[in-house]
């Protein structure tokens, strides 16, 4: 595998925006379409593409959301395209996401949501130390923190 982590740019927004997930993970994320929205609406949000090689295989955004009463940094929205799902490649973005969020945020607790009965993810995001804090999000998620040492 050769993933890189690129900004979201007028040249890649249409293939980002037909990435998608397989049918039965529909209800657990938006689509990127919807992501993109939210990301032109709300500056904090960084959008990106995951390519292997010269292939995108995914979608995700990050920030720190200045604009909340309680600002966080939030890993949010991960999508592994349907046709590079089960490849290995989920384990391996989430780290080098993490590498990303934790060198533009040095210091600061990273937030990510999931629904309850998203257990792949949740235990994908367990392994890497997340803990369900006992908040739900405005989606009825469950909101994860990973603490960074002070």
């Amino acid at each position: 595998m050769n993933l890189r982590i690129v900004p979201v740019t007028e040249e890649n927004r249409a293939m980002a925006e037909k990435l998608s997930v397989a049918e039965d993970q529909k209800d657990f994320i938006e689509t990127v379409e919807e992501c993109m929205k939210e990301a032109d609406e709300i500056p904090d949000w960084e959008p990106v593409c995951i390519y292997d090689g010269q292939t995108m295989v995914g979608f995700s955004m990050y920030g720190f959301m200045r604009g909340e009463k309680d600002p966080r940094v939030w890993f949010d929205r991960l999508l592994i395209d349907t046709r590079y799902q089960r490849k290995g490649y989920g384990r391996k973005i989430v780290g080098m996401m993490l590498e990303r969020i934790e060198r533009e945020f040095p210091g600061r607790d990273i937030y990510i949501s999931a629904y309850e009965d998203n257990q792949v993810a949740i235990s994908l995001y367990q392994s890497f130390g997340f803990r369900i804090n006992g908040e739900l999000d405005m989606n009825g998620e469950k909101i994860m923190v990973l603490e960074q040492e002070a």
